[in-house]
């Protein structure tokens, strides 16, 4: 699958947001894949649980300022934040979904989605991996490859001792 630049720059942002959810021990994130003839405005949702409102909060908070810093990137919009049961982080390409573990089970947004291809961090991290093995792999055919070269003898070495020298 060959991938545009917005596209890698996108599943860059979601693999830093993962990984936020991760560090603020956020609870079952998963990346769905959004079909493209479905969805129509967004790539990918991430969805994770908080077990708090506060926790919530923290993880919405830490995954605007991760991105903002790192890529200079902002959300189109935010919402939900002021109550934090499930807060919304929309960046339009992908969208960030932080429930509360209650609202999670009771508006199951992953069912709403039944054709996105669910992953978790470590399935959407391998698969960029192997698509960056296979493009090297590619690029590595493509390209000759060089030979070392010969080291070189000095001007001492290239001459015979035994040659007789001018006597002047």
């Amino acid at each position: 699958m060959k991938l545009s630049p917005a596209q890698k720059q996108t599943r860059a942002l979601v693999q830093v947001a993962a990984a936020v959810c991760e560090d603020k021990k956020a609870l079952d994130t998963r990346i769905l894949e959004l079909d493209a003839a479905d969805s129509g405005l967004s790539d990918y949702f991430l969805v994770t649980s908080a077990s708090n409102e506060r926790q919530a909060v923290a993880i919405a908070d830490e995954i605007e300022l991760r991105l903002k810093r790192e890529f200079g990137v902002y959300p189109n919009s935010v919402e939900g934040r002021r109550h934090g049961e499930w807060i919304l982080l929309d960046y339009v390409d992908f969208v960030v979904h932080v429930f509360l573990s209650e609202r999670r089970a009771f508006y199951d947004i992953e069912r709403l989605r039944k054709s996105a291809r669910p992953l978790t961090p470590e399935e959407f991290d391998a698969e960029l991996k192997t698509e960056l093995t296979e493009k090297t792999r590619a690029v590595r055919t493509k390209a000759p490859i060089k030979a070392k070269a010969a080291p070189r003898k000095s001007a001492t070495a290239a001459r015979p001792s035994s040659a007789p020298r001018n006597p002047t």
